[in-house]
């Protein structure tokens, strides 16, 4: 990964969270997608395999889709379908060297745990959601134990497998605590927690395609 776009994502990153928290929304909303779509750019040129660098350029701006729908009250349904496109996206990446990487139960175990302690939390609280929710949570699982099962396949070149599991799992991460202030409990640094895990996982997951150069 260029050094240069990881000074872009947290400068940039940066200066969202300032405009955030200093009350200027359409500043927030103008900056939120430009580290996504930078990522975007770097991957779409990347001297990795097409097909796992054209799937993670895809989430990426379906990512930024997503960035800008959920900088509006409005838009939240439409931002969640666009992050739930994706991750579909990048499930299908790392289902392109699941094949050998064998179960990775412990992985499994952990997952489907985090998944469900999280739907538990939210249960009451979801409404007319719960059906989107638990789907949108199946497929953020799915991905994560998929990018596992990819991670642990001798044919998966290091370190691109490393840097897409943890770009996945922190990417849980981050949606989790998003859920949890949208739908469970509201709290004032919810927003920094989740862009700055938001940003650092879509990093990750960018890396992982430029490793292979």
């Amino acid at each position: 990964m260029p050094s240069w776009i990881v000074v872009l994502v947290v400068v940039v990153g940066a200066a969202h969270l300032l405009a955030h928290y200093g009350n200027r929304p359409v500043l927030a909303g103008a900056l939120k997608a430009i580290p996504i779509l930078a990522l975007a750019a770097v991957t779409a040129t990347a001297d990795a395999p097409p097909a796992y660098a054209g799937l993670v350029t895809a989430g990426l701006l379906l990512s930024a889709v997503g960035d800008v729908c959920l900088a509006w009250p409005r838009g939240f349904t439409m931002g969640l379908a666009s992050f739930l496109l994706a991750h579909c996206c990048y499930l299908a990446a790392f289902a392109l060297g699941a094949t050998h990487g064998g179960m990775a139960w412990a992985w499994l175990l952990g997952i489907a745990i985090a998944a469900g302690g999280l739907l538990a939390l939210l249960w009451p609280h979801l409404g007319r959601l719960r059906g989107p929710v638990l789907l949108y949570v199946a497929v953020i699982g799915a991905m994560a134990y998929t990018a596992a099962r990819r991670g642990a396949s001798p044919e998966t070149p290091e370190p691109s497998g490393v840097l897409a599991l943890a770009g996945a799992i922190v990417f849980m991460t981050s949606d989790g605590v998003l859920a949890v202030d949208r739908f469970a409990r509201r709290f004032h640094p919810a927003h920094a927690l989740v862009m700055i895990t938001y940003y650092a996982a879509q990093t990750l997951i960018a890396a992982s395609v430029t490793a292979f150069s």
